[in-house]
């Protein structure tokens, strides 16, 4: 079952959930808003290997903001240090950048028990658009489980920047 936002409240207050900086006025009904930070990375070669290395270039966000153009994926991070040892976290874009063709997670929303940090982004948009540091980018909901718990101990639980991932993880299946 999905927490709903008092819910969401009343877990970080008790220690389960950790979302850090916490503003109430990020809750929803049953979701907590995130807000991008100003490190962004895009792939540095527009033919990707997924046998290869990644090179990606690094810039900041400035305060008048950066257009982000279509046919490239963006990593950022969120600002929030987000996670928890209790419930699981799933990270997802906001209808409203949604409807105006700016889409993220689409890959990878569902977050780990046990992981905590800044979550990377993956950022895609249909139009040139322009984005600003600390935007409202998209909602965190939290899941209860049942059963045993195994917490997260891989490779992106702990990284707090804007990160894809080595090689050796695409390439471990082949």
């Amino acid at each position: 079952m999905i927490l709903t936002g008092p819910q969401i409240e009343r877990e970080v207050e008790a220690g389960r959930i950790t979302i850090s900086p916490f503003a109430r006025a990020q809750l929803n009904p049953n979701s907590y808003n995130y807000r991008i930070a100003p490190r962004l990375r895009v792939h540095r070669t527009h033919a990707i290997d997924v046998h290869a290395d990644h090179p990606l270039d690094e810039f900041t966000i400035p305060a008048s903001g950066v257009v982000l153009e279509p046919g490239r994926i963006y990593l950022g991070t969120t600002v929030e240090r987000i996670g928890s040892t209790c419930f699981v976290p799933a990270l997802i874009g906001r209808s409203s950048l949604g409807r105006i063709g700016v889409f993220l997670q689409y890959s990878a929303d569902m977050g780990n028990l046990g992981a905590c940090h800044q979550w990377t982004l993956e950022i895609e948009v249909v139009e040139r658009t322009r984005i600003y540091p600390g935007d409202l980018m998209g909602q965190m909901t939290f899941t209860a489980t049942t059963g045993s718990v195994a917490l997260y101990g891989g490779h992106f639980g702990r990284i707090d920047e804007p990160t894809a991932p080595p090689r050796e993880l695409l390439t471990a299946l082949a």
